[in-house]
């Protein structure tokens, strides 16, 4: 854990934490939450977590020092295509998902807690 200190920072912990308590309720313990959380909690936690993994990958598979941070172009096309992945492709080959606009505005919110916090040079 000490050679990855993207992992330590206060609100990957908190995303992580707190995306794996909202799948653990959802599979496990199926107590009611309003539904601005079952709705979307997790789309917002996703993106930080998601890109402070990548981040970590990038920077030690990808030839990259430490203090490589993600550009904004590669920040809101992760954005455009989580988007449009779970928002417009999926929903027509899964029973199970559903396409909500305001999903794209969760996902835009947990990536820019990410550019805002945690795409920080270590």
């Amino acid at each position: 854990m000490l050679q990855w200190p993207e992992f330590r920072r206060p609100l990957f912990l908190v995303a992580a934490s707190g995306y794996g308590l909202h799948l653990f309720n959802r599979y496990v313990l199926h107590v009611p939450l309003p539904a601005l959380v079952t709705s979307y909690f997790a789309d917002v936690l996703a993106m930080p977590v998601m890109l402070t993994l990548a981040l970590a990958a990038q920077r030690r598979l990808g030839n990259h020092s430490r203090k490589f941070i993600f550009p904004d172009t590669w920040l809101l096309a992760s954005w455009f295509f989580v988007s449009v992945w779970f928002e417009g492709i999926l929903p027509g080959y899964s029973r199970q998902a559903v396409a909500d606009p305001l999903d794209v505005v969760a996902y835009a919110l947990g990536t820019q807690a990410f550019r805002q916090w945690l795409n920080r040079p270590t």
